[in-house]
């Protein structure tokens, strides 16, 4: 079973729920290392110092603010960690709010709360009271040296607590120029509006998570053990010519016939499909004949002139 971040209490007005702070995701990223492709042999990453370019031990090393350039102002441990707020093992709920005010641009990390022994009562009490309200709390926590805004909030049994960035973290969409007029301004018809409507509607379903798949690590799993099997000996498959982007030349798409076609199909608009692969004659390998040595010219006539001289 996995260890807790760490052991602390949730606390909402003068309630405090003793819970353990699990970890909600785990990783499945396939890792690779780096090696030196003469030899084989990893590669390894070290640490520095930029004027004498000699290899720093980690007790040497401490953290530091540049605030011009070359110009620094180190911390201790101790300043980073009284930064932070001093309930370092508490989720302390601040306010309650309309779980649609949060945007997803916002969650960071997730996080399972469970509840401690025999504190089953206010878990229980918290979970269900914000599902019968729709609400969520706003809470900062500690987790290690670092406090963090954070979001409870009820998901089938458990509460779970989910990391959020700070607003000062999000760009401002006035950054970039994005379509803010009336639909008709776009030459959108009411009746597009209509059919996409009823597309979305066509297509529309209960969230069903199992139904999706990190493909590409899949495919890339097959592509590393075929490399196992053949002792990590492979000839690169070349990958079939893909279709031509549409060109962007233009603004004029027919929305009408696409969101018609749609609906006749009851799914998106299917990709282009890339041209059938060719099959690839492998050329016969022809063993290397080493061409006899030829005598330059120059060595046969010493090679006569000596002979001659022998012989008279």
């Amino acid at each position: 079973m996995a260890r807790p971040i760490w052991t602390g209490t949730l606390s909402f007005g003068l309630l405090n729920v003793p819970i353990r702070l699990m970890t909600a995701e785990r990783r499945v990223d396939l890792h690779f290392r780096m090696l030196d492709q003469r030899n084989n042999q990893p590669v390894r990453y070290e640490r520095v110092n930029a004027e004498s370019g000699e290899e720093v031990p980690w007790k040497d090393i401490v953290k530091a603010y540049e605030y011009s350039k070359g110009n620094y102002v180190v911390l201790e441990e101790s300043d980073i960690r009284n930064a932070a707020a001093e309930a370092h093992e508490t989720v302390e709920i601040d306010a309650f709010i309309d779980a649609d005010q949060l945007t997803p641009a916002y969650f960071e990390k997730p996080y399972f709360l469970v509840p401690g022994k025999k504190a089953e009562k206010g878990y229980v009490l918290l979970r269900e009271t914000l599902k019968r309200t729709g609400k969520i709390g706003i809470a900062r926590v500690v987790i290690r040296t670092r406090e963090y805004l954070s979001a409870v909030m009820p998901r089938g049994k458990a509460l779970l607590l989910v990391l959020l960035r700070y607003p000062q973290e999000l760009v401002d969409l006035e950054e970039y120029r994005l379509p803010d007029k009336a639909t008709s301004d776009y030459r959108i018809a009411a009746k597009e509006m209509t059919m996409a409507e009823q597309l979305i509607e066509s297509m529309s379903s209960d969230w069903a998570p199992g139904d999706y798949r990190d493909e590409f690590r899949d495919r890339l799993r097959k592509v590393i053990d075929k490399r196992l099997k053949s002792k990590g000996v492979v000839t690169a498959e070349e990958s079939a010519d893909e279709a031509p982007a549409e060109s962007a030349s233009t603004n004029v798409v027919d929305f009408m016939a696409l969101l018609k076609k749609s609906l006749d199909t009851n799914k998106r608009t299917p990709a282009k499909k890339a041209a059938p692969k060719a099959t690839k004659k492998r050329a016969p390998t022809k063993a290397a004949k080493k061409a006899p040595a030829k005598r330059s010219a120059a060595k046969s006539k010493k090679t006569s002139g000596s002979k001659s001289r022998k012989t008279g």
